[in-house]
């Protein structure tokens, strides 16, 4: 019996793509650089019994899976393999339980990351992890990858919320891992190990995800500084002087044009960094005064602290957009996700200016500053052969000077296809070695995201 047959006995018809003008939109997410396969179905299960009906068929078959969500990574975790079963989870997307006593959300995969904290916001309750394409992506894939988000320098990335997971392995039997409650250290902790696997170690079919009490509206400041050195020095002395801003972002001059392009929003093109902070303690303004006379300290040149949540969601806004703005600088773009340590974000600025010198490019670069995590964008024409070159090789030597920092080659977008041999490097052959004998044991046939990670 071929593979689509054996897909139908488990699947409702409306859950099998084969038609080759539909699954080739499946092919791959939203990075640049990656090989895509042609995948030869795409199945979109609703149930935990249907994922686990083509996971045995997959294995009866020796046919690869590509997990997906909404396909908004950055690293080509989620293309497809040539003759693979893509599995897209997009359709389980309910909201399965939100408990405000335990202070848990019970989600399937699909639920779209705003979806949810919309919901909780309901219960007066929280879930931090917040990436910048939160309208579009899914809790699944901010699971597989280990997302963070703009407020994670006060309350912590995409793994420190995630309590327990129901994972289809690859042989088509579930495993339950963490627990519902506010403690547990039973076992070892499976749960984390899938938290940023990028779907190679089993499917997760549902999550209990750790939700925080609604804090107040923040409030923000924008800062703008003659350096990005300066910026950087104002960072490390906020976060060395014990201030727990909940938003601590960074804009260089390039972001900054790139973003009045685009949305016509008046931000100083003249200035060569702009640091944005939000607070949403008890007295943000108390907290945002005592950070301006910081910034004022490091050298910035102006410092405009919203009086108003309204003024503060306008200042945000900026940040927000800043990716989306420079994909319109040329056709293509690569983002870049070298984290370092706080104390080495301006080598790392100013190494990444240098780097765009060298090359005649384009590099626009936003940042988590509070986390060290910086998001370089290469812009290029990738129409241009000489150009894309130039491009793939700025972004080698960005990777490079993240290390050199000691860095790691991604803080929230994964490795998937476009970092494996940064990879490798990072983590050194022993490293390497634990982790293919750990994906063995979950996937020994080899047919969860092939090709993916190392």
């Amino acid at each position: 019996m071929d593979l689509i047959a054996r897909l139908r006995d488990g699947l409702p018809g409306e859950a099998i793509l084969t038609d080759p003008d539909v699954t080739g939109a499946y092919a791959h997410d939203m990075a640049s650089f990656c090989e895509a396969g042609s995948p030869a179905v795409v199945v979109l299960p609703r149930t935990v019994e249907q994922v686990q009906h083509v996971m045995r068929t997959a294995t009866a078959l020796r046919v690869p899976v590509v997990p997906q969500g909404a396909r908004t990574g950055l690293s080509g975790a989620a293309n497809a393999s040539d003759g693979c079963i893509v599995l897209s989870l997009v359709k389980m997307d309910r909201i399965i339980e939100i408990n405000p006593v335990d202070r848990i959300a019970v989600v399937e995969p699909g639920v779209i990351n705003a979806v949810l904290s919309r919901a909780v916001n309901e219960h007066g309750l929280y879930y931090p992890p917040d990436p910048s394409s939160w309208e579009e992506c899914s809790i699944g894939g901010n699971i597989g990858t280990a997302s963070g988000g703009l407020c994670c320098v006060k309350y912590g990335v995409t793994a420190e919320y995630v309590l327990g997971l129901d994972v289809v392995l690859a042989d088509g039997r579930l495993l339950k891992t963490g627990r519902r409650t506010a403690k547990g250290v039973a076992g070892y902790d499976l749960t984390r190990l899938f938290v940023g696997s990028e779907g190679s170690l089993g499917i997760v079919v549902r999550a209990v995800l750790a939700l925080k009490p609604e804090p107040p509206q923040q409030l923000a400041l924008a800062a703008e500084f003659p350096s990005t050195a300066a910026a950087c020095d104002a960072v490390c002395e906020i976060m060395a002087r014990g201030h727990a801003p909940a938003l601590l972002e960074l804009m260089d001059r390039t972001s900054i044009r790139a973003v009045n392009a685009m949305a016509n929003m008046g931000l100083p093109e003249s200035t060569e960094a702009l640091l944005l902070a939000a607070f949403d303690t008890p007295d943000p303004a108390a907290d945002l005064a005592a950070v301006g006379a910081l910034c004022t300290a490091a050298g910035a040149t102006d410092v405009v602290p919203a009086d108003t949540p309204a003024e503060s969601d306008l200042l945000l806004q900026a940040r927000r957009l800043t990716l989306t703005a420079l994909e319109r600088v040329k056709s293509a773009t690569m983002i870049d996700d070298v984290c370092v340590p706080r104390s080495q974000l301006a080598a790392m600025l100013d190494g990444t200016a240098a780097i765009a010198e060298k090359y005649g490019l384009t590099i626009g670069v936003c940042a988590h500053a509070g986390d060290g995590n910086t998001h370089p964008t290469v812009c290029f024409d990738a129409a241009d052969p000489d150009e894309s070159r130039r491009a793939r090789e700025s972004f080698d030597e960005i990777m490079a000077l993240g290390l050199e920092l000691g860095g790691t080659i991604t803080g929230e977008h994964g490795v998937g296809v476009l970092k494996k041999e940064w990879l490798a490097r990072e983590l050194g052959p022993v490293g390497l070695e634990m982790h293919r004998g750990i994906k063995a044991v979950f996937d020994p046939l080899g047919l969860l995201n092939p090709g993916k990670v190392f």
